[in-house]
C-alpha cells in the first residue's frame, strides 16, 4: 500500500431523510469530504442484509447487499417511485439514531413498488445481472421469499422437504413464490447498480472503498441452507460445532458466537469455490478488504453445539496458506488487510508472514503496559494499518473518560500531552505520524464524540449499530484541518498516482451494459 489515510464510517451512519444512511446524495457528499481532506480510503463495515440484532456481522447472506442502503430519492429520479410513495412514512424520530423497527416496517413495501414499476422496463439488465451472480443469487432470492412465506422463521424450522432442499420441493416453491423471488432479485439489482455508480464516482475522486468480510456466516442464512455440505451440520442439519473464542484475560468463559463452523476438508475438495466466489463479489465492490477474525484461517476454536459457554471448546487447524494460494490462483493479486487483534499464536504469525497481508495496530490497546507493547507507535512496522480504535471499541473520547488512571498517565507521558483533554488530538497525530502505511480514524473520533456515539459494545444484544452523523457535522474547517495534518505527515497521495478503480476487480457486466 502507498502511505495514505482514511475514515471509517458505516453507510448506516450517514445522514439521510429516510431514517438510515444510503447510497444516495449524502454518500457522494462524504466522498467529496474525503477528497477535499486528502483522504484515500473510505472504510465501511460489512454491507450485507441485517436481521435480528441489526449486526452487519450476522448477515443472512455472505454475498447480498443490504436493501436498506438503496436510496429512494435516486429511485424517484429514475421514475421507479414517486416522492409521495415514501415521504410521509415515519422513519424514526431521532436523526442521530437508526430506528430499525421503523425501517423494517416500511422499506420493503416501498421497494416492492419500485419492482412493480421497473421489472418490465429493466428486464434485460436484470437478466444479465442474474446471470453474472448465478452462483448465489437464485438461492438467496428463494431464501428471502421462503422466509416471508414461513413468517420469518429460521430455515431449520421449515418443513423437512424444503429444509433439506429436495428437488421437488425447490421446484414447487420456485413456482409458488416466483413473484417474490423476482422481487428479491430486482432489489439486489438496484443495490448493486447504486453501489457501482457510487464506486465510479469515488474512483473519479481518487477515493478507494475499503470493505469488511466476516470470517463466519450466520446459521440462519441462505449460505448455510443452500450449501449445507460446507458446514459442520449433522444429518438433521443441526450444527455439530460452532464458533467462538476461548477463555482469556477478558472473559473467564470465552465468547460463544454460535456461527456454524466450516468443513474445511470439503471446502478444499471443491477448491474453495464458495469462498473464492464470495471474494470475487466483494472485490467487484471494494478496492481493499479487511478479513475479520483472520486467525481462524490458521486455527479456530471449535465449541460443541449446545454448550452454554465457550469454555468447553478446543483448537482445530485451519486451512492455512493452501486457502490463500487457491484465492490468488483464481483471483490474482488481492488487496487484503488481516484483522489480527488479540492473542496471536505462532501459527497465526507464520500465516501473516507467508501471505504478506497487512495487520492492524490499535492505539487504544497501546498504553498501560511496558515499552514492548506491539501497539505502541515505536513498535509499529511498515505494511500495517493503524487505528485509534475500531467499531468494537469505545470512542476515543469515551475511552479517555473511562480508562484506568495508570493507562492515561502512560499515554500522556508517551505522547507528551500535558492534560487528558489533549490526548485525543495527540493520539490522532500519533496515528498519522506512524510508519504504518495506512492510518484510519473513526468519524466519531474525528469529531471528538463521547460514548454516546459508540457503534458497538460486544456481548450486548441491543442499542448497537444505530449511531448517525448529523447534517453539517463534517464542516469545511474540519476538512481543512484534516488535510493539513495529512499533508504534514506525508499521507496525501499525489493526484497523478491516484488510480482508484471504476468498479474494482472483475466488475459485473451489467455495469457496462447500464452505462
Amino acid at each position: 500500500m502507498e502511505r495514505a489515510s482514511g475514515i471509517l464510517c458505516h453507510i448506516t451512519s450517514l445522514p439521510a431523510p429516510q431514517g438510515i444512511g444510503t447510497l444516495g446524495r449524502t454518500a457522494y457528499r462524504f466522498i467529496d469530504f474525503l477528497h477535499g481532506a486528502g483522504q484515500r480510503y473510505w472504510q465501511m463495515l460489512p454491507i450485507g442484509p441485517t436481521t435480528y440484532g441489526d449486526s452487519p456481522y450476522q448477515s443472512p447472506s455472505a454475498f447480498a447487499g443490504n436493501p436498506n442502503f438503496i436510496d429512494l430519492d435516486m429511485l424517484a429520479d429514475e421514475g421507479l417511485l414517486d416522492i409521495e410513495d415514501y415521504a410521509d412514512f415515519d422513519w424514526g424520530d431521532d436523526p442521530q439514531r437508526v430506528d430499525y423497527q421503523q425501517i423494517y416496517r416500511h422499506r420493503q413495501a416501498v421497494l416492492q413498488l419500485a419492482w412493480q414499476r421497473g421489472r418490465d422496463r429493466d428486464r434485460r439488465q436484470v437478466d444479465a445481472f442474474l446471470q453474472e451472480q448465478a452462483f448465489w443469487l437464485p438461492d438467496y432470492a428463494l431464501f428471502v421469499a421462503l422466509k416471508r412465506h414461513f413468517d420469518q422463521q429460521p430455515w431449520y424450522t421449515w418443513p423437512e422437504d424444503i429444509r433439506s432442499r429436495q428437488p421437488q420441493a425447490l421446484e414447487h416453491y420456485r413456482q409458488l413464490l416466483r413473484e417474490q423471488v423476482d422481487c428479491a432479485v430486482y432489489i439486489q439489482y438496484l443495490f448493486f447498480k447504486q453501489f457501482a455508480r457510487l464506486k465510479r464516482y469515488a474512483g473519479k475522486k481518487g477515493v478507494l472503498l475499503f470493505g469488511d468480510t466476516p470470517l463466519y456466516v450466520a446459521l440462519d442464512s441462505a449460505d448455510v441452507w443452500a450449501q449445507s455440505r460446507l458446514f459442520c451440520l449433522d444429518e438433521q442439519l443441526r450444527p455439530t460445532a460452532v464458533a467462538g473464542v476461548p477463555p482469556d484475560y477478558f472473559s473467564a468463559t470465552g465468547q460463544l458466537w454460535g456461527n456454524p463452523l466450516y468443513r474445511w476438508e470439503q471446502m478444499a475438495a471443491e477448491q474453495y469455490s464458495w469462498w473464492i466466489e464470495r471474494l470475487r463479489v466483494a472485490f467487484s465492490l471494494f478496492d481493499l478488504l479487511r478479513i475479520d477474525h483472520f486467525r481462524g484461517f490458521a486455527g479456530y476454536w471449535s465449541i460443541p453445539y449446545g454448550d452454554r459457554t465457550a469454555a468447553g471448546g478446543h483448537w482445530e487447524k485451519g486451512p492455512g496458506l493452501d486457502f490463500f494460494r487457491a484465492v490468488v490462483t483464481e483471483l490474482g493479486r488481492v488487496s487484503i488487510v488481516a484483522e489480527d487483534l488479540g492473542v496471536l499464536t505462532d501459527d497465526v504469525l507464520q500465516l501473516l508472514e507467508e501471505t504478506g497481508f497487512p495487520g492492524m495496530k490499535v492505539l487504544e490497546f497501546a498504553f498501560g503496559d511496558g515499552p514492548d507493547n506491539l501497539y505502541l507507535p515505536h513498535n509499529h512496522t511498515p505494511g500495517s494499518v493503524v487505528y485509534l480504535g475500531t467499531h468494537d471499541n469505545d470512542t476515543l473520547a469515551g475511552w479517555i473518560a473511562t480508562a484506568p488512571r495508570k493507562t492515561l498517565q502512560h499515554a500522556q507521558a508517551y505522547l507528551g500531552a500535558a492534560q487528558p483533554r489533549l490526548l485525543a488530538d495527540s493520539m490522532l497525530r500519533a496515528a498519522w505520524q506512524s510508519v504504518c502505511d495506512l492510518a484510519i480514524v473513526q468519524v466519531q473520533d474525528l469529531l471528538g464524540l463521547g460514548s454516546e456515539a459508540r457503534m458497538n459494545t460486544p456481548s450486548t444484544a441491543s442499542g448497537n449499530w444505530t449511531w448517525r452523523l448529523r447534517e453539517g457535522q463534517l464542516t469545511p474547517a474540519l476538512q481543512a484541518q484534516l488535510r493539513q495534518m495529512t499533508e504534514l505527515y506525508g499521507r496525501i497521495v499525489p493526484e497523478k498516482e491516484q488510480s482508484a478503480g471504476e468498479g474494482g476487480h472483475n466488475r459485473p457486466n451489467f455495469e457496462r451494459a447500464d452505462r
